[in-house]
């Protein structure tokens, strides 16, 4: 095995130029991320000048087999923190060899609306809070669980430390590390509230940069946690009854919000979200109705609300963007298998865009 990793840890930049991009696309599910590795002459910081490439559509679910090609159109280029050196990932989306985005391609429409003027002009940040379970990969248990039983009640397994509180800690550090190496603006990590379950944080991103960053977020946690041997679920309720769920509580503000009387435009957009409150539950994750209970620190999935420093709201504002009249807020309706596209750009539509 060590001769194993010496292989692995190779430099290839001290025998050759050519170097390793990594193509990461998001499959047919809309959940499971693809990726598959090419060799080019030298070092790439431009994802323009990358290669278009393809894959078989039909064995992800995206095309059926007597017309299977599906183009990849290099996105976003990240370090490989993996192989390392000049070694690189890039997130893709993908289309149909007529230049179509194929139906799975949330990416393309939240790049047009991104590229609104009126959005751009509002520079919109986002936050994205990715909670997340790790699994015992035989069982489907949480991780540090005993195999078809329980651990005791909630409580002190938030932010908790010790071997009786904390499952996979060396996952999520390792995670965390490799997110900095690839350029992923991470801001943080913590213990959630039931045991095995983690959450890690990406921005402030500004626009379509948010939604690249989250996926290419989700596909080194995959990795890491595929050589330790776990699962990872983005399951909004992995574990039913009195047990907490997973989100992906979005924090957002615009230009608008930040400067001086800015809360008032806050207000403004939280009533446009309440107006199209089905819309965006329509949108915001597979099963959710499970986690927006009204219980557990969530909102009733039927209904609209926001408070300040409630985190039983539809949407939460802080005290400290009360106490400044500007700021930002939060919207705690997404679920943890979100499609990140898809929730940024359907705030930034309904709040800047949409006219009730």
């Amino acid at each position: 095995m060590a001769a194993l990793s010496d292989l692995i840890n190779l430099n290839l930049s001290d025998t050759t130029e050519k170097i390793i991009a990594e193509y990461v696309w998001i499959g047919g599910s809309g959940m499971d991320l693809r990726s598959k590795a090419r060799t080019l002459p030298g070092p790439v910081s431009d994802p323009s000048k990358l290669p278009k490439w393809n894959y078989d559509g039909s064995s992800t679910g995206q095309a059926p087999g007597e017309d299977s090609e599906v183009i990849l159109h290099p996105q976003r280029i990240f370090k490989d923190p993996f192989r390392r050196g000049n070694n690189i990932l890039v997130m893709c989306d993908a289309y149909t060899p007529a230049g179509e985005p194929i139906p799975t391609n949330k990416r393309f429409n939240a790049a047009k609306i991104f590229s609104h003027p009126d959005v751009q002009a509002e520079e919109p940040w986002y936050g994205i809070e990715q909670e997340y379970t790790l699994l015992q990969k035989d069982s489907k248990w949480p991780l540090g669980w005993p195999v078809g039983g329980f651990p005791g009640p909630q409580g002190p397994y938030y932010c908790g430390t010790g071997a009786d509180k904390a499952f996979g800690r060396d996952i999520v550090d390792s995670h965390y590390k490799a997110c900095l190496y690839a350029g992923i603006n991470i801001s943080g990590i913590n213990g959630e509230v039931m045991p095995g379950q983690w959450e890690f944080q990406v921005g402030p991103a500004v626009g379509i940069s948010s939604g690249d960053e989250v996926w290419m977020a989700r596909y080194l946690l995959e990795r890491i946690a595929e050589i330790a041997g776990v699962v990872v679920s983005f399951d909004p309720k992995p574990i039913p009854g009195d047990w907490n769920g997973a989100g992906a509580h979005t924090n957002y503000s615009t230009k608008s919000m930040r400067n001086d009387g800015g809360i008032e435009v806050i207000k403004k957009a939280i009533e446009k979200l309440g107006l199209r409150h089905k819309e965006h539950i329509s949108a915001y994750g597979e099963g959710n109705e499970r986690r927006l209970t009204g219980k557990h620190e969530t909102a009733d999935i039927n209904s609209f609300s926001w408070g300040v420093a409630n985190r039983g709201a539809s949407v939460r504002v802080g005290r400290d963007t009360e106490k400044a009249g500007k700021g930002y807020f939060e919207d705690r309706r997404p679920a943890s298998n979100m499609d990140p596209y898809v929730v940024t750009s359907m705030i930034a539509e309904t709040t800047i865009l949409w006219k009730p």
